[in-house]
């Protein structure tokens, strides 16, 4: 239903998918065929990732009996290290003369062949070197895939695209799990099972993206900036980007990992273990549902405002975990409160990053905002690992609930965006 209209009497895209005036003089608000196809991707790249992320925790702590803090330090290179190499990739799509597609196919291609060796890996270093090279490939294809779904849309509809294609990549979020869950009770080494079914999904992914996206040079628009390093790093002189940054870099450092939230549910509710991969569901699910309708209330309400009810969101997560409340309801308010979270937060920051940023410093420009919040992500699981280890899970959430509430304060004062332009 977002395939672009057709029987215009004039082309409504670009071959990029970017929409263009139609003869009444009005733009076409459709999701560009390139949106849909890097949604196709992601949503079968996710199913191979989400199948891993959903029986990581329970293998880690309850397989190889790691401490809280052993295991935050491996979830916090999981979801952290991508931030050394954004940049890079980053650059890497600008400085090509717009290599995206061939850059994001990079760094799918080097996870999905992390998949196999955790087969091999069964100590803390050599898992933690497998999930960085994991994480390095994430953060090769994080930047240029955004970028390209950026270059394909118009500012009107650069929330609606950035949801669709979310929408579709949290699909793959809710399929994996479930995958995850059914290959568990049907196996008897089902781990191994699980591990080896997600490379298999994963090389799937990597046809599809060669395949189908439209990719070589061209991509983006000649830019009167040569896509140079120093340019990169030079946008951050620019007020809306810098605040932007700051805000994603801030509200990370206080945002408790999705692993540690389903942990703490887990022991909360004493969910058996054969269950624990099922609770990712519910955040994908809500994440699904939500991602396209918050983007589309983005473009017209405002993304600032958008984005600051998702951490109200999470906020009202952390506060449900520390309460002595255990009804039955609970699991299912927590994680719907998770995805909506996500559903407000995650595609509404590359769309309005996407406004301050030039099309030949596109992905530059998003690499940096995401290398910013991938870091202070990072850095929240080593603390609350940490603190876990040291003080207990009740005193280390509430140190996140008030590190959240403090970066939630001053993000209100610093209003780094905007409602895009109509």
């Amino acid at each position: 239903m977002y395939v672009a209209d057709s029987r215009a009497s004039t082309p409504a895209a670009s071959a990029e998918g970017t929409a263009r005036p139609t003869t009444a003089g009005r733009y076409r608000t459709a999701v560009a065929p390139t949106v849909l196809a890097l949604g196709t991707v992601s949503l079968i790249t996710d199913v191979s990732s989400e199948m891993v992320t959903a029986v990581l925790p329970l293998y880690l702590v309850a397989g190889l009996g790691l401490s809280p803090l052993g295991f935050g330090l491996l979830d916090g290179v999981y979801n952290g290290f991508s931030a050394v190499v954004r940049l890079a990739g980053g650059h890497l799509a600008d400085r090509g003369g717009g290599r995206h597609k061939w850059v994001a196919g990079a760094g799918y291609a080097l996870s999905a062949l992390c998949k196999p060796l955790l087969l091999i890996a069964h100590t803390l270093t050599p898992i933690g070197l497998v999930l960085a090279a994991d994480r390095t490939g994430k953060g090769l294809r994080t930047a240029p895939r955004d970028a390209l779904i950026s270059l394909s849309s118009t500012p009107e509809n650069r929330g609606r695209a950035f949801g669709v294609h979310r929408a579709m990549d949290t699909a793959g979020a809710l399929l994996g799990p479930l995958a995850a869950f059914l290959i568990l009770r049907a196996t008897v080494d089902g781990y191994d099972a699980v591990f080896t079914v997600s490379f298999c999904v994963a090389v799937a992914g990597v046809l599809v993206l060669v395949l189908f996206v439209p990719g070589g040079r061209g991509e983006a628009a000649p830019s009167a900036t040569p896509p140079t390093l120093r340019a990169a790093l030079a946008l951050l002189t620019h007020r809306g980007l810098r605040r932007i940054t700051v805000c994603a870099l801030l509200l990370g450092l206080a945002t408790v990992s999705d692993s540690f939230v389903y942990l703490l549910l887990q022991r909360r509710l004493g969910v058996p273990d054969r269950w624990f991969a099922l609770l990712p569901l519910g955040t994908a699910a809500a994440f699904l549902l939500l991602a396209v309708p918050l983007g589309r209330l983005a473009d017209r309400w405002g993304r600032w405002r958008v984005f600051l009810t998702g951490h109200a969101a999470l906020l009202l997560v952390y506060a449900l975990l520390l309460t002595s409340w255990h009804g039955t309801a609970l699991p299912y308010a927590v994680l719907a409160l998770h995805g909506s979270f996500y559903a407000a937060t995650d595609g509404v920051l590359m769309a309005a990053a996407s406004d301050s940023v030039p099309e030949g410093l596109r992905s530059s420009g998003l690499a940096l905002v995401q290398t910013g919040q991938a870091g202070a992500r990072f850095a929240c699981s080593l603390a609350f690992g940490a603190a876990w280890t040291l003080w207990g899970d009740r005193t280390a959430l509430l140190l996140a609930t008030a590190a959240l509430t403090a970066c939630a304060a001053y993000a209100v004062f610093l209003r780094p965006f905007r409602k895009a332009a109509a």
